[in-house]
């Protein structure tokens, strides 16, 4: 089995502040897993976007971060209007 790298009780946190009367740990389970997919797609996205600047920077920013994320939500509203 995977480690994980977020904590199992900050995903009941989460849920319990989303107004959860009762959390199964399957859903918290499901939350890690969710947001950990998520965050690595925004963070190579974000790698990706640093290692295209000019001059070459290895740090990423927190403005990596967003335009990373940014960038990810305007793919997926795109989406939407593909013709199938």
């Amino acid at each position: 089995m995977k480690s994980s790298e977020l904590g199992l009780s900050a995903m009941y946190r989460i849920l319990k502040k989303a107004g959860a009367n009762r959390v199964s740990d399957e859903s918290a389970d499901e939350l890690r897993k969710t947001i950990e997919e998520i965050a690595e797609e925004i963070a190579k996205s974000a790698v990706d976007l640093v290692s295209e600047t000019k001059p070459k920077r290895v740090t990423v920013m927190g403005e990596d971060i967003r335009n990373s994320w940014l960038q990810k939500e305007k793919e997926s509203n795109m989406d939407r209007f593909k013709v199938i």
